[in-house]
Formats: C-alpha cells, structure tokens, sequence
C-alpha cells in the first residue's frame, strides 16, 4: 500500500484541535542555536522517474568488478525467489512487533527463523536477531560475563585472529563497563591459535572467543580450545560464518561439551552485499544462559482452544529498568534481513546450503593452486581454511590491488592495514559464483602486472 501523507487541511484541522498555531510551535523547546534551518544541500522533490533515473546513475558508478574480496562479506548466489517473497507486502513492511501476540505472522516466522539457526548452530537457543555479526561479538561477550556466575573476572581472551571490525567494536561496546579484552596472538606458520603455546594457567577469565574460521580463512583447533578454556573455568564463545557450519562441525558440537555461545554475521544466508548493508546478526545459546540472552525469544505455544500461537518469551518491558543488570533491549530485529534469511535457508534446505558450501571451498582451493603457480606469489600460511586465505605476494600490496582495480577486479584484501607484520599478505576469497575462466582472468592479470614491477620502486617483501 502506497503511503499517503496528511493533506494541509488535516494538518490544519490536527493543530487547531491541540490549540497549537503551526507544527514549528510543537518544537519551541528547542533553541535556535540547535536548529539547522533550511536544508540547502536537499533538492526539491523530483518525480518517480527522475529518482529511478538518479539511482540507476549512481548504483553504475560502482560497476560490476569481478570480486575476489571476502573479509567478512561474501559474493554468493541468490536465488531469485528469496527477495520475490521478501519484498511482498506482507513481509517487507512487517517490523518490531509491538503488541506482539497480534503479530502472529511476524512471530511464526521469527520463530522459524530461531529454529534453523539454532539447529544450524547444533545449539539449543536462538533469538530474533542483531544488527551484524560485530554487535553479536559484543553482546555475546556482555552475555558471557553474566553468565559465567563461577568466574568475577570480567576478562575475555580475544584471538587477534577474529575480525579486526569485530574486535573493535566489542572495545567500543564493553570497555567503559570494565571489561578487559586481552588478546591472543596467531602463530605465524599457520595464521591459528597454538593451543600448545596457551598458558597451563592464565588466571582467571570469564570466556575465550573461538573463531571458525577467522579472519584469515583459516580452521582453529576448535575441540582443543574449547575444552582448554572448560578446564579453566571458561565459557566459549563461538564467532563463525553461518554457511561454514553446513559442512563443519556447529559449536554445540565442539569438544567435550560445546561452545556456550555461538554468535556471527548472517549476510551469507540470502543477503546481498549491497555497498555495504544492511546485514544482520545472530546470536545462539545454550539453555542454561538463555536468561542472559538480549533482545527477542519468539516461543510456540497453544491457546485456550489448543490452537498453536506464537509469543514473546522470557523477557519482560520491566526488566529494562535493572540498569547494568538487564540484557540489552535489541528490539529493532532487522525483520527484513531475517525474513530474506529464512526464505533462503527453506528454500535451500541443509543439503544445499552444504553444496553451496562445498563449492564456495572447492572454488578457494582452485584459486588458491592457480594463483601459487604465478611466480612471486606463495601460501601465507600453511593448514587448511575455509573459501578465503592468505597469500604472500614479493610486491607491494596495495600497488597490485590498484593495477587490478584498473582491470575492474578486486583482487583482495591488504592484510598490513590491520596487521603492520603481515606486510606482502594478501587475503582473497573464492565463492561458489567464481568459475575456472574468473580464476584464469585473475591470473593472468596478476601475472602480467607483477612481470612488470620495478624490483628498484617495488622491492621484494619480507618474510613474515
């Protein structure tokens, strides 16, 4: 339904009813200081048309590189039918249910939406969602060091192998709350942690973070570190791509007893990458923390007829006023996201999300053993990982990125803007929607561009 905007005679005869003399007069309380005044850099209103037109314009000026970019945000195929039923009316405008139990739409689908992600996680909770997979980081962490009644340390070991933008906003979000993150260095051979080189005794923590894979693409030893931080009295939190755990094994079942929590970003599962969002975040559990879990648990329950209806669960407006006690009120669920989320995992099922996965590796691999055949380039690290790792190339990174951008490629990501050691290293990624001839593109661009380096202006790099 089109949205219709008050006429000036409703909008008259709404002011005379409160007696107000205009709508600025509602906002007399504001000073004038505060005011912005006219909105100079907004045109006048153009029509449909000329607003197509004007987005069409500016959506082209990002092109249609071919992308071998992942670092959190992956290229993968959607099919058509998941946004078709997204954006119908139904769903596209359905938001934050309010007066919940009247939303029944919007819960079943929440609640169908929790039980894949939790059977996707092999975990036993889920909630409605968080805003991406780094306020989920953050909001497990708080979650971890309430939960966690057997350790008063608010101290989380955090692996600098988990994403960069993860890792700073978590300080954002828990520092002023006293929360120590103290960081986890990787081993330079394998881009993991070494769980050998882990302190017998590291004192105190309330949780370790446990990332699969991480940001290197790389697969931790996720059995050993899980059952390293239970014997210390930690909980684990699990930070894992959605689409990986179709074909590793899920946290709940890592180690002895599993991951506590299970958190990350849901932009794999039927969200486009779209200059950069809006993603979404999701956040799992097992069932002894659910009552430190934040935002929105949909339950499944029957009325006084025995007819089966949906509800929010577990969480009352009250506890909101508990201050630092209550759990973050994450009410905005990025519905839309979720709903194209569900769709696609319905519609793909755990055998296709497992092929999707499969040929997103095997795609990795194949870059991978062409890429290594063009002299100067080698494995950053050895081990196996996961549709995205590191290579060392013996040229300047960010001057080979920039001749491949001119060849409408993005060829990867420069690892030393996070990680100054790591000078040469260049992430790339392989999703199911590259094939041979994309690889054999890229490598003959990367082959005639590093033939031609200057070894005076473009000196080989050092070993790590």
């Amino acid at each position: 339904m089109p949205f219709i905007p008050h006429t000036p005679a409703e909008v008259e005869e709404m002011l005379a009813a409160i007696g107000v003399p205009s709508i600025d007069a509602l906002f007399d309380e504001i000073p004038e200081g505060l005011k912005i005044g006219a909105l100079e850099g907004v045109p006048e209103a153009r029509s449909e048309m000329e607003v197509a037109r004007l987005m069409s314009e500016r959506a082209a000026r990002d092109g249609q590189p071919l992308c071998f970019l992942g670092a959190g945000a992956y290229e993968h195929h959607i099919p058509a039918a998941v946004w078709e039923i997204a954006t119908r009316g139904e769903y596209y405008t359905a938001y934050t249910p309010y007066q919940a139990e009247a939303s029944q739409g919007t819960l079943q689908l929440l609640y169908e939406y929790q039980t894949m992600m939790a059977g996707l996680m092999a975990m036993d909770v889920s909630n409605a969602s968080l805003y991406d997979g780094a306020s989920a980081l953050a909001e497990a962490v708080l979650m971890a060091v309430r939960a966690n009644r057997k350790c008063k340390a608010k101290r989380i070991l955090m692996p600098r192998g988990v994403h960069p933008h993860y890792r700073s906003t978590v300080h954002a979000i828990v520092h002023n709350q006293g929360i120590e993150l103290e960081e986890i260095n990787f081993d330079r051979a394998t881009g993991r942690i070494d769980v050998e080189s882990l302190p017998e005794d590291p004192g105190p923590f309330a949780a370790l973070v446990v990332p699969q894979p991480n940001f290197f693409g790389a697969l931790e030893a996720v059995d050993a570190l899980t059952d390293w931080a239970h014997a210390r009295g930690g909980l684990v939190i699990a930070v894992v791509n959605p689409l990986a755990m179709a074909l590793l094994r899920p946290p709940g079942r890592w180690g002895a007893e599993g991951a506590d929590i299970a958190c990350g970003e849901g932009q794999p599962l039927g969200i486009p990458l779209s200059s950069g969002g809006p993603y979404f975040g999701f956040l799992t559990c097992r069932q002894a923390h659910v009552r430190q879990m934040p935002g929105r648990i949909i339950g499944r329950t029957v009325d006084l007829e025995g007819k089966p209806g949906f509800t929010l669960t577990l969480q009352a407006r009250e506890q909101h006023i508990r201050r630092s006690k209550a759990t973050s009120n994450i009410c905005t669920n990025q519905g839309l996201m979720v709903t194209a989320a569900t769709i696609h995992m319905a519609l793909l099922g755990a055998e296709g999300l497992r092929r999707v996965a499969a040929a997103s590796h095997a795609s990795a691999r194949a870059l991978v053993e062409r890429l290594t055949a063009v002299e100067g380039v080698e494995r950053g690290f050895e081990g196996p990982f996961f549709h995205e790792t590191v290579l060392r190339l013996e040229a300047p990174v960010e001057k080979v990125l920039r001749a491949l951008e001119a060849q409408n490629l993005l060829g990867g990501l420069d690892l030393a803007r996070y990680y100054p050691e790591l000078e040469g290293g260049l992430l790339v990624c392989a999703t199911e929607t590259r094939t041979g001839a994309d690889i054999e593109t890229y490598a003959g661009h990367l082959e005639r561009i590093l033939s031609r380096q200057n070894p005076v202006s473009c000196p080989i790099q050092p070993k790590w």
